[in-house]
């Protein structure tokens, strides 16, 4: 246990047992730090995953009772699907919990599919989690479950971890955001009602199951209940996957990462949907909702990245906006053609090569296409870049006039859109894409 955990009473959690090193845990591992799974009643559960205050963890916060109770009271709900993608390049935390902790997500999972009804389980990992598959597969030969859990690997790409594009991809057709509503809890898997949550929701179910949601609500705070696994990179000591209470200060959560390696001129919260959020700002909040509210941020995927006084936020958010535009599903006019301008100017300006009135046209372009894709992607992006020309204003100026020389901070980019045919790997074998049993 680190010195800064041994000041935190509660914690770990999700991550308890776990060992610095080495392969996935072992079913008999599992059994012993967590306890046999238990066997709620549909309600029981449901009920419980309420008064816990769950929210799921893969970036949109929905209450998971909520969602969990619109399934289970639809006709004939088809699936849970594990949504695994993890398509945020600067977050690593549900690649974790699948390689090395298989069990507690496989746990959640088929304790899900008992309160919606259904014997149908699909783990969706993105096409660089051969570790995930393998740790998911080995877990699935010990086990003695009484539904069909399938593993599925799909194409990359940013947009192909968005809940509609799971689905459209399960049902056969590509990794592409759909229109929405319907929205996969009212239609998804094969035309039915599915339940789609991401493996750090599911296993935090497992937990609820186990120890009660007056268990779970002794950490966090009354409107933020829990724990949270964030995943903290750049000029940090020990970069990581970390858990922690909800309510812990930023200062914590630096801290919590071995502490910054030099002085910090923004934090990016949520990941490449996220926020800039300046040093000085940051450093007085708290991981909680109200709290990141307050400067126009989420935690989204989990994500925090700390970006140093070496580093250039406007080359950094120029890279991103970049890789976002590539990114792009290509199914909409304002997204694609409107992220690729944004995208040139940003990089004009962080490279001083742009007139003064660029900046203006960036604040046009992001306003006219906010709203009007068939996803969030742009959305998101145009999100992100609002927040860099915040906190970086100051320095627009100063690129017109000087060389940059800054260092690059590290913020990870994912590599190329693919999408080929999919099949899904099970233990019964490999079935087409969409069909089931």
């Amino acid at each position: 246990m680190s010195a800064w955990l041994e000041g935190h009473p509660g914690l770990p959690r999700l991550l308890a047992g776990l060992s610095a090193g080495g392969g996935p845990m072992s079913l008999a591992e599992h059994e012993r730090v967590h306890g046999q799974l238990p066997d709620p009643s549909q309600w029981e559960l449901i009920e419980s995953i309420e008064r816990s205050g769950l929210r799921g963890r893969g970036g949109a916060d929905f209450p998971t009772a909520r969602k969990l109770r619109a399934v289970a009271s639809a006709r004939r709900p088809s699936a849970v699907v594990v949504n695994g993608s993890e398509t945020e390049p600067a977050s690593a935390k549900d690649q974790l919990l699948l390689s090395r902790l298989p069990h507690l997500v496989l746990d959640g999972a088929v304790l899900a599919a008992r309160a919606i009804g259904t014997r149908q389980v699909i783990v969706q990992v993105g096409a660089h989690s051969a570790g995930s598959i393998a740790a998911l597969e080995g877990a699935m030969a010990l086990r003695e479950d009484r539904v069909q859990v399938d593993v599925v690997e799909t194409p990359g790409g940013y947009v192909a971890g968005e809940e509609s594009a799971v689905i459209h991809y399960l049902n056969g057709g590509e990794p592409l955001p759909t229109f929405v509503p319907p929205r996969p809890f009212e239609r998804g898997y094969r035309g039915r009602a599915t339940l789609i949550q991401n493996p750090e929701t599911l296993a935090q179910v497992a937990l609820v199951a186990r120890f009660g949601d007056h268990w779970y609500r002794e950490l966090g705070t009354a409107a933020d209940p829990g724990s949270a696994l964030v995943t903290i990179s750049g000029a940090v000591r020990e970069p990581g996957v970390y858990e922690l209470a909800f309510g812990t200060s930023m200062v914590d959560l630096i801290d919590a990462a071995g502490g910054e390696t030099e002085p910090l001129r923004a934090l990016l919260v949520g990941g490449y949907f996220g926020t800039w959020v300046g040093a000085d700002d940051a450093f007085e909040l708290r991981l909680a909702r109200e709290d990141l509210r307050s400067v126009g941020c989420t935690l989204g995927a989990g994500v925090l990245f700390a970006l140093g006084e070496s580093s250039c936020g406007l080359h950094e958010s120029a890279r991103v906006i970049d890789y976002l535009a590539e990114q792009s599903a290509g199914q909409c006019g304002p997204c694609v053609y409107g992220l690729r301008a944004i995208a040139d100017s940003l990089a004009a300006i962080a490279e001083g090569r742009a007139p003064a009135t660029e900046l203006g046209s960036v604040q046009r372009w992001s306003s006219e296409i906010r709203g009007r894709g068939a996803c969030h992607h742009p959305d998101g992006a145009t999100r992100f870049v609002a927040s860099a020309l915040s906190v970086f204003a100051n320095e627009i100026d100063w690129h017109r006039h000087e060389r940059c020389a800054a260092r690059p901070a590290g913020l990870p980019l994912g590599g190329p859109t693919v999408r080929r045919p999919g099949h899904v790997k099970s233990r019964a074998g490999r079935l087409p894409a969409g069909s089931g049993r």
